[in-house]
């Protein structure tokens, strides 16, 4: 069958609709490591595996595939091999490359090939513990549970936040959209939400609103404070990254 003669080919299709995902606020953020730090049966693994991918902004699988060769302690960084086959370096902070690489050598990755993230008992963490870690956090927030919160909004809290602060082209890279074509694909992950109509509304009228006393967005300057939770269980962990 020629091109022109499939019947398929005059179907219009569907239009695509938006992503439900948006960038989580530092409130936000802080209650999930809270519950991640307090509760479960590693806790000392779901702080790292949260930190990895707010730092990193990585997919969920780049943070699954990454192995002792990956991991560059000395310069902080980490190999991430991700969607379309890519590969890139992505720095880290000293603090997550130092506790990554020693809790893959408790937990026996020492060889060049062996995964980082392990459990206890030294097998590797597979796609089941994202699924295991956000169905216990829904469970003691319900937003969690109701919006459907997965890791892949950390990616969205991170790039927003440095495309804030920073600019789309450091965003861009940050996201690892390294193509001509990805200019698109990063405006998904940086696009505004009605947290910020809200404040524009705000500046605009002078009057306050009630959407930003229920949430606070994360915002450039916006960094944790004294007695937010989460504060302390990112020392488990991880301590407070800017971004809280």
């Amino acid at each position: 069958m020629s091109e022109s003669d499939n019947p398929a080919k005059r179907v219009p299709k569907p239009r695509r609709l938006a992503s439900t995902r948006r960038a989580l606020s530092r409130k936000q953020l802080a209650l999930i490591v809270d519950v991640a730090a307090t509760t479960g049966d590693d806790p000392d693994l779901d702080c790292l595996l949260l930190r990895l991918h707010i730092e990193t902004a990585c997919r969920r699988d780049g943070g699954l595939s990454l192995r002792r060769a990956d991991l560059d302690a000395d310069q902080c960084l980490v190999r991430l091999h991700e969607k379309g086959e890519t590969v890139r370096w992505q720095p880290i902070s000293p603090t997550l490359a130092g506790r990554i690489d020693r809790l893959a050598a408790d937990r026996g990755g020492t060889d060049s090939h062996d995964k980082l993230l392990r459990y206890r008992n030294g097998r590797p963490i597979t796609r089941r513990r994202h699924d295991y870690l956000w169905q216990r956090l829904g469970k003691h927030l319900p937003w969690v549970r109701t919006q459907q919160i997965s890791t892949h909004w950390l990616r969205h809290t991170t790039l927003t936040w440095v495309e804030r602060r920073f600019g789309y082209a450091v965003a861009q890279a940050y996201a690892g959209h390294s193509g001509r074509s990805d200019a698109a694909t990063t405006s998904t992950y940086v696009r505004a939400d009605a947290y910020e109509v809200a404040r524009a509304l705000v500046a605009l009228t002078g009057e306050l609103h009630p959407l930003l006393s229920l949430v606070q967005p994360t915002w450039p300057g916006e960094v944790g404070r004294a007695g937010d939770p989460g504060e302390e269980a990112w020392t488990t962990g991880a301590e407070v990254p800017p971004l809280l």
